[in-house]
């Protein structure tokens, strides 16, 4: 199963890949996880998209497609893999059709004022786990592991304002260029709980 996931960011494109990947024993592919492990490791390329993440702004094509392209060719994918932050342009769609077919493109709807409330609330830990201000009663540390949470630069308001922008602007044309393809399945997550919209994931996965 070769799956893309698309939605603005904040949309639940992370949470339900973990499941997806759970049920097909296939990698989540993720190349926000991927430049943040590199930010974090202070390597060039980490240095290089810094830059543009801080600032809300989209990694040049050159640098993702390469990236991309060498991790598909791996021996874990060979049986399938989900996409999530890749492709954002048709320049790195185009890029990725003359490398690897995919199945579906998975779009997950969600309004940007609700994605605003819940990705400035959310907090992180250096053991990966990831949290809700809302939820965590006023408790800064980590309940699996008791680390210090934090907010990463990409999360704060005007940060993911620009995001939002950005997706809108270069990235929601990919919805144009793979229903085009009749490729595109959409998710409307509104009003919806984290498990209504498995529910609903489940059922388009069931008919691919």
């Amino acid at each position: 199963m070769k799956l893309i996931l698309l939605g603005a960011p904040g949309s639940g494109k992370g949470t339900h890949a973990g499941r997806i990947c759970s049920r097909f024993n296939i990698p989540h592919i993720s190349t926000g996880d991927i430049f943040r492990m590199n930010i974090r490791g202070n390597t060039p390329l980490g240095v290089k998209a810094k830059e543009y993440i801080s600032k809300g702004e989209l990694v040049p094509d050159s640098l993702v497609i390469e990236l991309v392209k060498d991790r598909l060719s791996q021996a874990d994918c060979s049986n399938g893999y989900v996409l999530d932050g890749f492709p954002r342009t048709i320049a790195q769609a185009e890029a990725l059709a003359s490398f690897s077919e995919v199945n579906a493109a998975i779009e997950f709807i969600l309004d940007h004022d609700v994605i605003i409330e819940r990705v400035i609330g959310r907090r992180v830990c250096q053991c990966g786990e990831t949290y809700n201000v809302k939820f965590l009663n006023g408790r800064l540390d980590c309940p699996k592991c008791g680390g210090k949470l934090y907010q990463r630069d990409d999360d704060k308001e005007e940060t993911i304002k620009t995001r939002l922008e950005v997706y809108d602007k270069e990235t929601a044309p990919l919805v144009d260029f793979y229903k085009e393809k009749n490729l595109l399945v959409e998710i409307d997550c509104n009003g919806k709980s984290i498990d209504e919209v498995a529910t609903l994931l489940d059922n388009v996965l069931n008919e691919l």
